[in-house]
């Protein structure tokens, strides 16, 4: 027992310099928001965040708060941002706004294994990198390099550049909305959400253009992540498809519930099905939604505190190429299937 609170007293410990850096950053953001309303706060906090990173702040004492606030404060956000919204604003994307999910995330994978097979790289890294770009970044790639049992210099290398085409992605897209659809909020939020790698992306490419495309944007990415099972799934069948013992384990695995949805999504509909029976009351669904701002922008601090710009020159000539090629089939994608669909 002693030890157990010896291990939970010590990563606090580690946690509290580079959160209380994020929550600084924000606050400051927050000010010069006042001042400069068209920027906002949350893009304020990671222009902020990257200079404060890279120029002062990047030490590693300080990396397990910025990816505490980074990842568990914009989960508890995204669960807040749920007591919002109720089922009839989930249900605005529709059932064209679904099939253009499924439509970008199968061109994606795609299109990722065929650009990596014809720039030369692995079977493991192409697998990691179509189902980081087409489902959640990170998470998904973590999620599939055990499936189809890819190392940590592979998985390291492929979150790095699925990382890196995000943080462009999500600076351009916005610029790209605006001239394509004058900043339209289903199309808008169709751009971003279908796109960008990870939800804290999404969150901070939404806010740059307006709180209802930050919030149907979001909404875009959750239906995206509800598909990593399947995506995983079908990423392993095709790299053990010759092998019917991996094959086995594999269904057996997932059957087991060992590859899940993340559990904010579930938080998220839960309290949006509390909020949409009127369980949660109106008075509560503000303070939900001032809670879960504020995390946002803290989140996005150290979204911009943990962008380091000296890995993102590093990248080799292939890798970055490798990156453009599918970030650019993604846009094309897009724009085509929301010209269609939306």
């Amino acid at each position: 027992m002693t030890n157990t609170n010896n291990h939970f007293l010590k990563n606090i410990t580690d946690i509290i310099p580079g959160f209380i850096v994020s929550v600084v950053v924000a606050l400051i953001s927050m000010f010069i928001a006042n001042f400069i309303p068209k920027l906002g706060a949350a893009s304020i906090a990671i222009f902020l965040g990257m200079f404060v990173g890279n120029v002062f702040l990047n030490q590693k004492v300080f990396q397990k708060g910025y990816k505490f606030s980074e990842t568990d404060l914009l989960s508890y956000s995204i669960v807040l941002l749920g007591a919002t919204l109720s089922i009839s604003t989930i249900s605005e994307i529709g059932i064209s706004g679904v099939l253009f999910i499924v439509l970008q995330m199968a061109i994606t994978v795609a299109g990722a294994l065929f650009i990596g097979k014809k720039l030369g790289f692995s079977d493991n890294f192409r697998y990691m990198m179509a189902s980081g770009n087409a489902v959640c970044g990170s998470s998904a790639i973590a999620a599939t390099a055990p499936v189809i049992g890819a190392d940590d210099k592979e998985k390291g290398i492929s979150i790095t550049i699925v990382n890196v085409t995000g943080i462009v992605l999500m600076f351009l897209l916005p610029l790209i909305s605006q001239v394509l659809y004058n900043n339209e909020t289903t199309q808008t939020s169709a751009m971003i959400g279908g796109i960008l790698q990870s939800v804290g992306q999404v969150v901070a490419s939404g806010a740059m253009v307006n709180e209802h495309v930050k919030d149907l944007s979001t909404i875009f990415k959750i239906v995206r992540i509800i598909f990593l099972v399947v995506v995983v799934f079908g990423l392993g069948h095709l790299k053990n498809k010759s092998n019917k013992e991996i094959l086995e384990e594999e269904v057996e695995g997932i059957e087991k519930g060992k590859i899940k949805v993340p559990w904010y999504v579930i938080g998220f509909f839960i309290t949006c099905a509390l909020f949409s029976f009127g369980i949660i009351s109106k008075d509560l669904s503000v303070l939900c939604k001032e809670i879960s701002n504020k995390f946002e922008i803290i989140a996005l601090a150290a979204i911009g505190l943990r962008v380091n710009v000296k890995d993102l020159i590093k990248q080799g000539k292939a890798v970055s190429l490798y990156g453009l090629f599918v970030g650019l089939l993604q846009i094309v994608a897009a724009i085509i299937l929301i010209w269609i669909l939306l």
